[in-house]
């Protein structure tokens, strides 16, 4: 069984000795090779520094830092946003339109038949993907 992890849940376990339990409990349970990530989850984190290093260079930084060791240890689990993605997106934004992002996390998700990790559920629950939130341990098919 493989998982997408959404930015929500990458961002949680950056927290160290403030994460929240159930993100944390997960994560221990899970084969590290069992892990997937988006290249939009690369680009939501690197979307989320860049404003920072204006403010905060230190902070901008670390979180820079943590993005190249995400990366390495991701490396050849970082999936693509591929034209079979884009066409499930499609379909599954019909007739209500998705969150966009959320939306081809739950595409990719469906197209590598992986259970997309997230806080949000209800923005991606009519997709059709298999989810789970481990703010609430809940897992939904």
């Amino acid at each position: 069984m493989g998982y997408l992890i959404d930015t929500n849940v990458w961002s949680e376990l950056q927290k160290r000795e403030r994460i929240h339990l159930g993100v944390q409990h997960w994560y221990e349970g899970v084969a590290k090779e069992d892990l997937y990530l988006s290249v939009l989850v690369v680009g939501e984190v690197r979307r989320g520094i860049e404003p920072l290093r204006r403010r905060d260079s230190r902070q901008a930084e670390r979180l820079e830092q943590r993005l190249e060791q995400l990366q390495a240890a991701m490396m050849g689990r970082i999936l693509p946003v591929s034209l079979s993605i884009a066409e499930c997106w499609g379909r599954i934004n019909v007739p209500d339109p998705l969150p966009v992002i959320d939306g081809l996390l739950a595409a990719t998700a469906l197209e590598h038949d992986l259970i997309l990790v997230t806080r949000n559920v209800a923005d991606v629950k009519r997709s059709g993907a298999r989810l789970f939130n481990p703010f609430v341990d809940v897992i939904i098919s």
